[in-house]
């Protein structure tokens, strides 16, 4: 099984479709049990990587702020909520 550093490496798609293949495998009831806590911690890591991805992106993007006649005036960080 790969190592954290490979997961870091992968995209948020690549990671995300890796965790769906792990999650439908799990599902499905197949995997013998030391296979199915290998796929779990595996799909934990995923998980969070996929978790910090979409923190970075969200920390990135900005609204756009308006003045009192509705116009734009610039823009400020995005405050989720």
């Amino acid at each position: 099984m790969a190592t954290q550093a490979d997961i870091t490496a992968l995209s948020f798609e690549e990671a995300l479709k890796e965790l769906e293949k792990i999650v439908s495998r799990l599902e499905s009831g197949e995997a013998a049990l030391q296979e199915a806590i290998d796929l779990y911690e595996r799909g934990d890591q995923l998980r969070r990587q996929c978790a910090a991805r979409l923190d970075a992106a969200q920390a990135r993007i900005e609204a756009i702020r308006t003045d009192a006649d509705g116009r734009a005036a610039g823009t400020a960080p995005f405050a989720a909520g």
